[in-house]
């Protein structure tokens, strides 16, 4: 009898053998795996879109201050201002005072300002008398007499500022510290007009101010006129119209100029033989010819220009 024997399988091995393990995934699970991985697919569209726009943001940065621009000071407190903001407060009576006060209490800080100042022009010059002048003019009382004594009582003060500043300011302008004679002729000019037009009082005695600032214009006058004639022939004199210019003013100030007259006539006299001057109108060689006789406004009465 054949008898066919079978290999003996263990009932577990059987089993194993009947249901093979597979890898199913509950339903659960495969719903929790696909949420995972739409989160990670969606959160790596999110980088990609920010990164790839990065204006979308809504955030601002800080701007940088414009290159020069000083920050305002945090640790505000009282405090004095700066000396060239100080300066730009004070008008121009304030800093004259202030620089005049220094230079007094310190003299080697006034002779330093002497040194470096710019010199005065004589438009600035003539422009500082003029104000003299005036604040003289204003202090006239209203009504009455501008002559009488009352009058010169109310103006005496403004007056003697006025000639004392004549004084101070006509020697800058005299040789040899001033070099160029049209500069100096120009001032003396100028200056002199100023003493034309101050009034003859009433009485005599008040008078004298006015004659000494004729006799001090005459020497400077003077003193201009010689050194001039000295300079390229007196080339400044002859063509300058001067020789009628102070033939003027010694007319008007009645012959209290007449050294100032007597100066030109000597710096014109070697002038006398040219007679046929030809580029000299008729009227100017005629008061030339006066001078260097002599004889300029003998035949006119000298007249006093009145306030």
């Amino acid at each position: 009898m054949n008898v066919q024997y079978q290999a003996f399988t263990p009932p577990h091995l059987l089993n194993n053998r009947r249901s093979p393990a597979r890898n199913i995934l509950s339903p659960s699970s495969a719903m929790t795996g696909r949420k995972r991985k739409a989160e990670d697919d969606g959160s790596a569209g999110d980088d990609e879109r920010m990164s790839a726009s990065p204006s979308a943001s809504p955030a601002v940065l800080p701007r940088a201050a414009p290159r020069g621009m000083k920050r305002m000071r945090t640790n505000i407190s009282g405090r004095p201002l700066p000396l060239p903001r100080l300066l730009e407060t004070l008008s121009a009576d304030e800093m004259r005072n202030l620089l005049q006060s220094i230079c007094q209490r310190h003299p080697d800080i006034g002779n330093e300002v002497v040194t470096t100042a710019p010199r005065p022009s004589i438009h600035s010059t003539l422009e500082v008398l003029s104000k003299y002048e005036a604040a003289f003019q204003a202090a006239f009382p209203f009504g009455g007499r501008a002559s009488s004594d009352y009058a010169y009582n109310r103006v005496r003060q403004q007056l003697d500022e006025l000639l004392e500043s004549l004084k101070d300011f006509t020697p800058h302008f005299l040789p040899p510290y001033e070099q160029q004679p049209a500069t100096s002729l120009a001032f003396l000019d100028g200056a002199t007009e100023i003493i034309h037009r101050l009034p003859n009082w009433d009485t005599y005695q008040h008078n004298r101010h006015k004659q000494e600032a004729y006799e001090e214009m005459a020497k400077a006058w003077a003193i201009v006129i010689r050194e001039a004639a000295k300079k390229a022939g007196g080339i400044q004199l002859q063509y300058g119209g001067w020789d009628q210019k102070i033939a003027k003013h010694n007319e008007i100030a009645g012959g209290k100029m007449q050294e100032a007259v007597n100066e030109l006539r000597g710096g014109l006299g070697w002038m006398g033989a040219e007679t046929n001057h030809a580029a000299a109108p008729a009227d100017a060689m005629s008061i030339r010819q006066q001078l260097l006789s002599g004889n300029y406004g003998a035949g006119s009465p000298a007249s006093i220009g009145a306030w």
